[in-house]
């Protein structure tokens, strides 16, 4: 795919979600109001909108190799104080994804060249639960191992100045570790939410525990769950509220909305 084409694609996104909503980018020009900040690995494979089937300017996101969470890395403690201090999100999702090959090449001592340095952190992790890890199967160790990571970030999140000072103010703050499978497309659960430096200690020494075990699993939501249901019947009124927009006979565009409905009937 040539970079004439990305363009063309990017206008043709574009003249897809203004035909969708004509207000769409009048909105979102004026301000961003994220819940949630996203901090995942920079696979092209993991988008954090289209994972949880979000709009643009729903999910503040920062990505990096392998998803750490490192005391030296002022990009991403500026990520978390911006999100939490200007943005006020009430959600910190930190989400690894199974197979990761920055986790591989840390377990396995890979020389990759200057990533070896950034590395170093999933090292650090390693070493910290090497005679868990080598209990297992060599073919499980790096989905373990991604998942260990998860933990050791969630509890390098709760740890920053930035969240303990938010939670210490009563601002509304939780934080959570994910795990995404590529081959299924679904977000696990790691027994990992806190919403204060109690719960985020306790919680972190317990699912160091599980993860001890060899027969962990991560859990995935499921209908019963009362959180899936009501991110399902958002989905779905989302979903109907949109259908019903493009029924014949259905005013589309707002009076401020003239040049956008001509661009949708071009």
């Amino acid at each position: 795919m040539t970079v004439e084409s990305l363009l063309a694609r990017n206008r043709a996104w574009s003249h897809r979600m203004c035909c969708g909503d004509a207000d769409f980018f009048a909105r979102l020009a004026r301000q961003q109001t994220p819940a949630y900040l996203w901090i995942g690995c920079s696979d092209s494979r993991v988008p954090s909108n289209q994972i949880l089937d979000l709009a643009p300017g729903e999910v503040f996101t920062h990505r990096n190799i392998a998803n750490v969470v490192a005391s030296s890395d002022l990009n991403c403690l500026s990520v978390i104080q911006f999100a939490v201090d200007v943005l006020q999100v009430r959600h910190i999702m930190v989400v690894g994804h199974y197979g990761c090959s920055g986790i591989r090449a840390a377990l396995e001592g890979q020389r990759l060249g200057l990533v070896d340095h950034w590395l170093a952190h999933v090292g650090a992790v390693y070493t910290k639960h090497q005679p868990a890890l080598m209990a297992l199967p060599a073919a499980q160790r790096v989905d373990r191992l991604c998942e260990l990571n998860v933990a050791e970030q969630f509890h390098n999140v709760c740890q920053t100045h930035a969240v303990r000072d938010t939670w210490a103010r009563g601002q509304p703050l939780s934080v959570h570790g994910w795990v995404y499978g590529l081959q299924d497309g679904l977000l696990s659960e790691l027994g990992l939410t806190a919403s204060s430096p109690h719960a985020a200690d306790g919680t972190y020494q317990d699912a160091l525990k599980d993860m001890a075990t060899p027969h962990f699993k991560a859990r995935q939501p499921t209908a019963s769950d009362g959180r899936f249901e009501d991110i399902s019947r958002s989905n779905e009124e989302a979903v109907s509220s949109a259908e019903s927009a493009l029924r014949p006979g259905t005013k589309k565009q707002s009076s401020k909305s003239g040049s956008t409905a001509s661009r949708c009937a071009a």
